[in-house]
């Protein structure tokens, strides 16, 4: 099975590709799709539409794991994290992927044992379980390496 997981944002969506096979998981590809700051957002959403569709085409996922939208503070922001997330999910169905969501505490819960773990302790996880010598940079990129591999944990028994 190979997954990809999804960290939504609109200036700086990451993304990570995994491989799942006996229990185990590997690195596939990971980055992050980057939009310029100021730009209108419909041209930033098409940015992310044409970017994820080429990594999709490329990889081909057969899960797509994206991480829940949770209460932000900056409303602003939570508006324009849901826009991207919604292409994602969009690109995501148009390429026939099983969709999986998982709130940020589960995906802590699941990596670290501890919902409420801060982000250098779920990176390291992500180090560990994927045998990499350094954690994926940037944040955005490791985050979404996470939510994989939740993904991978929740659908165990489907990795053939």
């Amino acid at each position: 099975m190979r997954i990809i997981g999804i960290d939504p944002g609109t200036g700086i969506l990451g993304f990570g590709v995994i491989d799942v096979k006996k229990g185990r998981v590997a690195l596939v590809t990971a980055g992050v799709i980057t939009t310029p700051p100021h730009t209108p957002l419909p041209d930033r959403l098409e940015e992310i539409y044409d970017g994820l569709s080429g990594i999709i085409a490329e990889t081909k996922p057969t899960v797509m794991a994206i991480e829940k939208l949770y209460f932000a503070r900056n409303v602003t922001t939570a508006i324009s994290v849901s826009h991207a997330r919604g292409v994602a999910m969009l690109t995501g169905r148009q390429a026939r992927l099983q969709i999986e969501e998982y709130t940020p505490l589960q995906i802590k819960q699941s990596l670290t044992g501890y919902g409420k773990a801060d982000k250098k302790q779920v990176q390291e996880m992500v180090r560990i379980h994927l045998g990499l010598k350094e954690v994926p940079k940037p944040d955005d990129c490791a985050d979404a390496l996470a939510t994989a591999i939740m993904c991978a944990f929740m659908l165990r028994g489907q990795d053939k």
